[in-house]
């Protein structure tokens, strides 16, 4: 997609109709709590040509279907190697990345 000269995949989409309704402002949770089920989007933006990814953003849902916001244990991912650079973080939080579900999640905007 192509929005103003900027290139986005996996789209937003409903996220605001379909997650936001749901988000529970008043709580939040590391990507390592056992109560975290999934993560549902993990968004990252940047410019073109430059080389790593922002983390804008980071929503889970936790066991009990609350929809929460995520922390993570970056707020840059290097562009080349995104996926070996939270498998490594993963690694050493011992968090099971794709059991999680981050890596269908990401959404890129540059």
């Amino acid at each position: 997609m192509d929005n103003y000269g900027c290139n986005e995949t996996n789209p937003v989409g409903n996220i605001y109709t379909d997650y936001l309704d749901r988000l529970d402002d008043s709580r939040a949770c590391s990507w390592d709590d056992p109560e975290l089920a999934k993560i549902v989007r993990l968004r990252l933006l940047s410019d073109p040509g430059y080389p790593v990814w922002d983390v804008s953003y980071c929503y889970g849902e936790l066991t009990d279907g609350t929809l929460v916001s995520v922390s993570l244990p970056f707020s840059q991912l290097p562009k080349r190697g995104t996926n070996q650079a939270i498998v490594k973080a993963a690694i050493e939080d011992r968090v099971y990345a794709t059991k999680l579900g981050i890596f269908d999640a990401i959404s890129t905007l540059c």
